[in-house]
């Protein structure tokens, strides 16, 4: 993002490096657009194949520098495993990555500090030996971070036994179904869990541990996380529009792999009533069973209920015979798209709930908009998440799944009734979104951590 007013006032300049998926450029995007309000100079380094993904980019003002992860011409699923894909990732990322700080410290502005996604954790070491700080950058809950961390220190054994449970400061208590599924079924996914709990390996050597959160959501767990490292609770990181309005020009993220049918979705929720529309989706990478698919659908259907559900091309395939025909035919109970705005779906005044399978990025949306959650995780920290939702902040509920995991329509309508007539939920859900507001304004506790940061870094400037 040039600044030409800044230009010559720049006291930093950060590089931001996210892991290359859209889950995780989001969350990273948004607070590099926090730091650029603030004065700070921004470049974004992303993988040659990833940028290539990206729909729009020639209206956004990123800086943007290039990388490898050495399978330039079609990214991860050109890996022949994620254990190579990884394994090069860090052996070409980290020579190429070193060039372009190299190459942009002979200009105006060097790199001051590299703020890397924590599944990237040889990247500290690359600053390190350029001389630069190192900054590691979250994008689950600290909740997860701490399991993960926990894991990886041997506070508990993988896989769990039936009965066990898990203590972690601030937290209910954790059985089996509540971890994130590469802890409670780690054989599914063994390079994840080595991936997640690598995030750790060499973390005393980050300046600063950064986490999309805010302070007063996980606040016990954030004090503990604060006797181990320098942690700052910077988020939720989603464009400011919805939240404190700062960035007034700030109504997305930006960069995206899928083009939304914006239009025919807004136009579609102008027509319904205040609070009557169940939003679906799961996320950019869920796949859900079909089976799974057959229950929602006839759940939705039967719920007598306006619907807006996300199905991407790629699932369209597992909808029931018939289904779309249909919802064609009567236009005003349901409509199908292949990607939706979520921020401004979410924002709608049509919408009551949000049936999501409760990634991170989609679960601090849905808070920071005040949209009670009907949980079905899939995956990843999913079920942690809908823990959370439920039984720590109680914004929503999580639905049950029968002895193959699907989740039966009778239940997803059980579910759909409790959140769009349970008051208690719905008053929960508005607080919380104003609490979130409010770490996000200026002087708030998310406002506080992302100023503390750029004033470290701008004193470490000056002593070199």
């Amino acid at each position: 993002m040039e600044n030409h007013e800044r230009g010559n006032q720049y006291k930093v300049h950060c590089l931001i490096l996210p892991y290359p998926a859209q889950g995780h450029i989001n969350p990273m995007l948004q607070f590099s657009k926090r730091l650029e309000a603030k004065g700070v100079k921004i470049t974004i380094a992303i993988t040659k194949f990833f940028l290539t993904t990206l729909q729009d980019l020639s209206s956004s003002h990123l800086s943007i520098e290039t990388i490898s992860d050495g399978f330039d011409e079609g990214g991860y699923s050109q890996a022949p495993s994620g254990q190579v894909y990884i394994e090069k990732f860090r052996e070409v990322g980290s020579e190429t990555l070193a060039q372009v700080i190299r190459r942009l410290r002979v200009g105006r502005f060097p790199v001051s500090c590299v703020v890397y996604d924590a599944f990237l954790p040889w990247v500290v070491d690359v600053a390190g030996e350029e001389g630069i700080s190192g900054a590691a950058f979250f994008t689950q809950s600290c909740a997860v971070d701490g399991i993960y961390y926990y894991c990886q220190q041997g506070r508990f054994k993988v896989p769990l036994g039936g009965d066990q449970v898990v203590e972690i400061p601030g937290l209910p208590c954790l059985e089996p179904k509540d971890m994130p599924s590469f802890i409670y079924s780690p054989e599914s996914y063994p390079m994840a869990l080595e991936m997640l709990m690598n995030q750790f390996c060499n973390i005393q050597k980050a300046d600063w541990i950064l986490v999309n959160t805010f302070y007063e959501l996980e606040l016990q767990v954030i004090d503990w996380m604060r006797k181990l490292w320098v942690v700052g609770a910077i988020g939720p990181t989603v464009p400011s529009k919805y939240l404190d309005n700062q960035l007034p020009d700030d109504k997305e993220y930006g960069l995206s792999m899928f083009k939304p049918m914006t239009e025919v979705c807004m136009k579609w929720l102008d027509d319904r009533q205040y609070g009557s529309v169940i939003y679906v989706s799961f996320g950019s990478m869920v796949k859900l069973q079909e089976e799974q698919m057959e229950e929602l659908a006839w759940a939705l259907r039967s719920s007598n209920r306006p619907f807006l559900w996300v199905v991407r091309s790629e699932e369209a395939n597992k909808l029931p015979k018939n289904f779309l025909e249909e919802i064609e035919e009567e236009k005003t109970r349901g409509l199908v798209v292949s990607w939706c705005p979520q921020l401004q779906v979410l924002a709608h005044s049509a919408v009551g709930c949000f049936l999501t399978h409760c990634g991170w990025n989609s679960t601090l949306e849905a808070i920071s908009l005040g949209v009670p959650m009907i949980a079905i995780p899939q995956w990843s920290d999913q079920a942690t998440n809908s823990k959370l939702v439920m039984d720590k902040w109680k914004t929503g509920v999580r639905a049950k799944t029968d002895e193959n995991g699907v989740v039966k329509r009778e239940e997803i309508e059980e579910c759909i009734g409790r959140v769009m007539e349970e008051e208690e939920m719905r008053a929960n859900t508005r607080k919380w979104k104003q609490v979130c507001k409010e770490a996000m304004e200026e002087g708030g506790t998310s406002d506080r951590d992302i100023q503390d940061f750029i004033s470290c870094l701008a004193a470490k400037s000056m002593t070199k």
